[in-house]
């Protein structure tokens, strides 16, 4: 993501940003609200240009509109986010349009900015100079494929191959197919950590050693106890992807959720659920608030959460937004999609 103009005065006022990735439009999901102003340059069938008898052939024009925000759908599969709302400025104010916002898309953001809201353009700001990273998980016959994402590891592909003892062939045909993908994904990361049980890996990096050189350059082994999304979950906390990248989202969420579950095992400094966390911020008790985007999203439609961020905030707690895309996300939502470190046991 690319800020190409700020103009902002006590966290009020315009902020232009560029989508460079799939990455940015997740991050756009969870800034754009409920009657926030963007603009952007969409496609648009002017009035008086309807043709009457045949108007699905009528021609759309290309222009500068003002939305005000009704409502967000993020659909990953096309790489585009959508954004539903009544034109502000601009032709047909009033009626209703939707801008298409997809990788190299500019907008404009009026509105009153919340503090995490900005910490998710400067965190997209960063990432986008992260190296890129790719997953492969493998065992006899079965290989997952993943490509890290600020909101998950998202799976590109899969390969499944009947192996039978001793055939060879087989196997050389199966990791052959792998190679060929990976070389193809591996053109556009930096790095691909191959990972899985035994010493399939091994293997299977020795294979593409003459085969595919480029390719092995940027490869790196991980031993994990599994493979497929359990697989990426096992990378991630292991920590292979922050060492490649230095510091990644979703690699601290594992970790976060990890520690988490820990101290709830042993009933120790936490507090999940949204009554027991509010319990635990009226006693100063937080030190790291962890909070589901989807919660987040739909406690701020209801305008309920902002006072208790900021209120934990000024009391030196840190909050992390978790990505309801991927698994540490998804274990926080089963808690009620709000859970707290704390600084000291309280009782619920």
């Amino acid at each position: 993501m690319k800020v190409l103009k700020k103009e902002l005065r006590f966290n009020e006022g315009e902020i232009s940003l560029m989508m460079e990735s799939l990455d940015d439009l997740w991050h756009l999901k969870y800034i754009l609200e409920p009657q926030d102003l963007v603009y952007s340059v969409t496609k648009r069938r002017t009035e008086g240009a309807t043709d009457k008898l045949r108007p699905e052939k009528a021609d759309k024009k290309t222009m500068r509109l003002g939305i005000l925000v009704e409502k967000v759908e993020f659909h990953k599969f096309s790489n585009r986010l959508r954004v539903h709302g009544t034109i502000a400025d601009g032709i047909d104010t009033g009626a209703y349009h939707t801008l298409n916002i997809e990788e190299g898309t500019d907008i404009s953001i009026i509105k009153k900015w919340k503090n995490d809201q900005l910490e998710r353009v400067k965190e997209a700001q960063i990432a986008s100079k992260r190296p890129k990273v790719i997953i492969a998980t493998i065992e006899e016959g079965e290989a997952s494929i993943g490509m890290v994402r600020q909101f998950g590891v998202e799976e590109s592909s899969s390969l499944r191959q009947s192996l039978g003892k001793g055939e060879g062939n087989n196997r050389n045909e199966f990791f052959g197919e792998l190679a060929s993908q990976l070389k193809w994904a591996a053109e556009k990361v930096d790095a691909v950590i191959i990972a899985g049980p035994g010493f399939t890996k091994e293997d299977f990096l020795e294979f593409i050693r003459t085969r595919e050189p480029e390719l092995t350059k940027k490869a790196v082994l991980e031993d994990t106890t599994s493979i497929g999304v359990s697989g990426f979950q096992e990378v991630l906390r292991r920590g292979a992807v922050d060492r490649i990248m230095e510091e990644s989202r979703i690699g601290r969420e594992a970790k976060l959720i990890e520690e988490l579950m820990k101290e709830i095992s042993m009933n120790g400094k936490v507090s999940y659920g949204m009554a027991d966390v509010r319990n635990a911020q009226s006693l100063g008790a937080i030190h790291t608030l962890l909070i589901a985007d989807e919660l987040l999203r739909t406690e701020r439609e209801d305008n309920s959460i902002d006072a208790f961020l900021k209120d934990v905030e000024h009391s030196q707690g840190k909050i992390v937004v978790f990505s309801t895309e991927f698994e540490p996300g998804k274990k926080l939502e089963s808690l009620g999609g709000i859970a707290a470190l704390l600084r000291f046991r309280v009782n619920p």
